[in-house]
């Protein structure tokens, strides 16, 4: 959707324990692809108005949020802050689109697996033990009205891949 993107912006919560490992790995895949990034903390509401102004004022492209409980608590807010300072913005929680946002990518919850691993964990299965399952269905929503408030045409293609969008 922003091909001629330079600088992307990442909302991060600098309480979040996996919070450096996350900055790691995103600088990382940002590099492989010739990206920059520019890390925004939040731990605050208060803060939130504040990480997206610096954004404003450091020109960037986009802004990814991180994958964070206080941050996912915040769609509504994070959502009229997208608008209002004109910054397209991901999330991996579909709320997010629901509530205003742009676009979100996430991992389709599979609740028959965890009902699964909940059973073996009562039988007497140590969670230690228990395989690690990753996700193999993955959900794409696109807000369109959000875009227009955005300026932002959508392609066709994306439209066309998306699972949901929101007229």
């Amino acid at each position: 959707m922003l091909p001629a993107t330079e600088t992307i912006g990442v909302l991060v919560n600098p309480n979040n324990p996996n919070v450096e490992m996350r900055v790691s790995d995103i600088e990382e895949a940002a590099r492989s692809i010739g990206q920059k990034i520019s890390v925004l903390n939040a731990s605050r509401s208060e803060d939130l108005v504040v990480a997206y102004a610096a954004a404003a004022q450091q020109r960037v492209a986009a802004l990814v949020l991180s994958d964070d409980a206080f941050i996912g608590s915040q769609r509504e807010l994070l959502a009229k802050l997208e608008v209002a300072h004109r910054i397209p913005t991901i999330s991996n929680l579909k709320e997010f689109v629901m509530a205003g946002g742009l676009i979100s990518y996430s991992a389709t919850p599979d609740y028959r697996q965890m009902g699964v691993y909940t059973g073996r964990i009562l039988k007497g299965e140590k969670p230690a033990d228990l395989p690690v399952v990753q996700a193999t269905k993955f959900e794409f929503a696109i807000n369109l009205q959000t875009a227009r408030l955005l300026g932002i045409d959508v392609p066709p293609t994306l439209l066309a891949i998306a699972d949901e969008v929101i007229e």
